[in-house]
């Protein structure tokens, strides 16, 4: 098949030698359906039909960039490309005719040109190294916290101010430990991917009682299609809230399973208490079983057995249950106002297929940085540049503004206290926004 043919029921491999078949566009875009997947990357296409299901970050990562341009997506979460290039030899299948641009559809080729070479003046910056004392620092922060937690209670008793206090301190503990295992869960810390994904078992299973299979499952879904729906499950969450688009689909089709004009109200009583208490709880523990890791259920099984032994001869089961509790609402407030003052605020909808500059910057955006607040965040302040480790992202930002004004765009920074009431705002107007549909359609 030379030039650009007409593809196959099924295209095979690419015979090692002879020359590689073509395709333009419009023949990639019908391979978009479950079970026939066909993707591009550094203008070569790719059959991943039948591999997608054995791919180490889920099919549906993958599959979510199906019948598109993945080159920058495949930069982004691989670190040893060449490594990663040996698994997509076999699944070669042609590659894109000399003609057709690296990206389909009418995107800025200048803006990726540009980004890949930001990208590049970072890896000669060694803005990708990662400084091992810092994250020493890091790691030896939270481990402290959970002993002075222990010790204000053996100390000082079980009394409500100690119980309080070292509460308090565990959920700082937890909250920090969410950012450590992120940087980890992002290949952030070590030169080798392995050690950053045993280390993140270690702080996501016996620090945090969490699957750190089912955290990657969740996150990089997150970030290869920030705040689309039905492909990001951080936005994902009607029919209990609605965000965006969704607010007029409900509204036009007289959808009301709850009163969403009060969503910003009841946010309060379901949203920051309740997350990782009980949605995550449930969550975690049902992909961990669902899915077998059993390697990630005895991490986690650690993290109890090493909770409830330290805290039992202290409060008995009803008490130690209760502390439970207390720590994991509070970190779960933290999580929730932390995590979503960047995204929820921002524009959240169906596909739109953008290149992968534009579709990160119009779903998030940086909250201004001090000393606190990047403590405090994680560095999650520093949304827009968070994909390399912590400590250099404020090197970094000055490239992408510089980028961004190039480009004509919105780089967007807020004030802490501003980026938090956002998030009620955004849901307050995508509430109103329903009920003027219920009402008027």
């Amino acid at each position: 098949m030379g030039g650009v043919g007409e593809p196959g029921p099924r295209e095979g491999p690419a015979q090692p030698g002879a020359p590689l078949p073509t395709f333009c566009w419009e023949q990639i875009r019908a391979h978009d359906q479950p079970g026939d997947k066909w993707l591009v990357i550094e203008r070569r296409v790719y059959d991943i039909s039948r591999w997608a299901q054995r791919h180490p970050g889920g099919s549906r990562l993958i599959g979510h960039h199906g019948a598109e341009d993945a080159t920058d997506a495949f930069r982004a979460f691989h670190q040893d490309l060449n490594f990663v290039r040996k698994f997509l030899q076999p699944l070669l299948i042609g590659e894109l005719a000399p003609e057709e641009p690296s990206q389909d559809g009418p995107l800025n080729a200048q803006l990726v040109e540009d980004f890949r070479a930001l990208h590049q003046a970072a890896e000669d910056m060694k803005l990708f190294d990662a400084s091992p004392t810092f994250f020493a620092f890091l790691l030896g922060h939270i481990l402290a916290m959970e002993v002075l937690a222990w010790l204000l209670i053996y100390l000082l008793g079980p009394g409500w101010v100690p119980s309080a206090l070292a509460a308090f301190i565990l959920a700082i503990s937890q909250a920090q430990s969410w950012c450590l295992q992120h940087d980890l869960g992002h290949a952030s810390i070590f030169k080798k991917s392995w050690w950053n994904h045993v280390a993140q078992k270690f702080v996501m299973g016996q620090l945090k009682g969490f699957s750190a299979h089912w955290w990657n499952f969740r996150h990089f879904q997150h970030h290869a299609k920030p705040n689309i729906f039905h492909k990001d499950p951080d936005v994902t969450v009607a029919p209990v809230f609605l965000l965006g688009e969704s607010s007029v689909e409900y509204g036009k089709k007289k959808r009301r399973y709850l009163p969403y004009n009060q969503q910003h109200l009841y946010f309060f009583l379901i949203g920051p208490p309740l997350l990782t208490l009980v949605n995550f709880e449930v969550e975690n523990l049902a992909y961990m079983l669902v899915c077998m890791q059993w390697a990630d259920l005895l991490w986690a099984a650690s993290f109890y057995a090493r909770f409830f032994l330290s805290y039992l001869p202290f409060y008995g089961v009803p008490g130690v249950l209760l502390f439970f509790v207390a720590v994991r609402v509070l970190e779960s407030h933290w999580f929730v106002w932390i995590t979503q003052m960047n995204h929820i605020p921002k524009e959240i909808g169906h596909e739109k297929h953008r290149d992968w500059v534009s579709s990160q910057l119009a779903a998030t955006c940086n909250v201004e940085p001090s000393l606190f607040t990047n403590w405090f965040s994680g560095h999650l302040n520093f949304q827009i540049e968070h994909q390399m480790p912590r400590h250099n992202y404020s090197r970094v930002a000055p490239l992408v503004k510089s980028l961004c004004a190039k480009h004509g765009l919105s780089y967007e920074v807020k004030p802490f206290l501003t980026a938090l009431v956002d998030i009620v705002r955004s849901l307050k107007k995508s509430g109103d926004i329903w009920l003027d549909a219920y009402l008027h359609q």
